[in-house]
């Protein structure tokens, strides 16, 4: 066995548990969130690679008999060991959570959605307006979504479809790593990709709503496709919007572990006194999407298709109001 005379052995094999922890961290990631990291927002993926590339130089390096190095190279060795160890501990935090049914059914198109999927957005389409060749926009007031945090964008299909069933346009963003405050222009992106909505519901999931919250603020004024309204899921503002000219939803759930009921009551001078809140009891967190179970939520009382029916009704109800 080859044994690096340029550095103390701790390091060289400290080295090398680091680097065979990374492709591991890679190789679970893959096997666990397979759907997430190809259908997701390129970034991840490109992260995995970077290291993959980074771990293989890092062993080959490790195995290469060297001279003695100063002191300070040393440093810089050790430096770059620790920077990787937090690297492989980020890559394996962001893992995403990957869309489960019956989000993957609700992404196929029929006879009255037609579904589409880029690199940034996934995008559900009144069929009918799609194919006359109107940008999928029907009724004039069109969607756009923000996902919670490292959720991807195609867990929300199935709770949002019905908005498309209803004739609104709907377009989830895939947001970079899958955080929200990453996709900060996502929402003008959206605008110039669906031309024929003459007005825009944001909203958003989690961290999505307070991103989302941001946007409607900056848009509510705006000429040409404004923001009227923003519809929060287990969300709240991080900022005082209380003089937001648009109308507010709040959806929450009644058993939620995160945007906790007490949370959300504490946010209510952040929004318009005109806000209406539903309370979708006997919900958790993770039931705003589909993706599985998610740490330190509560504990359900009802279904998780009953909260998505109840979900669904008030998202639809609040933009159909919000386009006249």
């Amino acid at each position: 066995m080859i044994v690096d005379r340029g550095r103390p052995a701790w390091l060289t094999w400290t080295t090398r548990a680091v680097a065979s922890a990374g492709l591991v961290v890679v190789l679970w990631a893959c096997l666990t969130a397979w759907g997430a990291v190809v259908h997701g927002h390129p970034a991840y993926a490109v992260l995995l690679v970077l290291t993959v590339l980074g771990c293989a130089w890092a062993l080959w390096r490790g195995v290469r008999p060297r001279t003695a190095r100063p002191g300070s190279r040393r440093v810089l060795d050790v430096a770059l060991v620790v920077a990787g160890a937090g690297w492989i501990a980020a890559l394996a935090w962001l893992r995403p959570f990957t869309a489960v049914e019956p989000a993957l059914t609700a992404m196929f198109s029929d006879e009255a959605v037609t579904v589409t999927e880029s690199a940034t957005r996934v995008v559900l389409a009144p069929a009918e307006a799609a194919a006359e060749g109107a940008g999928g926009e029907a009724t004039g007031t069109a969607v756009f979504f923000q996902p919670g945090a490292k959720v991807e964008a195609r867990a929300y299909a199935a709770v949002l479809r019905p908005l498309a069933e209803a004739g609104h346009t709907v377009v989830i963003a895939k947001q970079p790593l899958a955080v929200a405050f990453l996709a900060g222009g996502a929402f003008d992106a959206a605008r110039e990709a669906v031309p024929a909505a003459e007005r825009w519901v944001v909203g958003g999931h989690s961290l999505g709503g307070v991103v989302a919250s941001t946007d409607a603020a900056g848009a509510a004024d705006d000429t040409d496709a404004p923001a009227v309204g923003l519809l929060l899921y287990a969300s709240y503002p991080a900022e005082d919007l209380s003089s937001l000219p648009v109308a507010v939803e709040s959806v929450s759930a009644s058993r939620d572990g995160l945007a906790t009921p007490a949370k959300i009551d504490a946010a209510r001078p952040s929004l318009p006194s005109s806000t209406t809140y539903t309370v979708v009891d006997g919900a958790v967190h993770a039931f705003f999407g589909d993706y599985g179970p998610q740490p330190g939520d509560g504990t359900a009382t009802i279904t998780h298709d009953e909260a998505r029916s109840r979900i669904s009704d008030a998202s639809t109800r609040f933009v159909d109001a919000a386009g006249r």
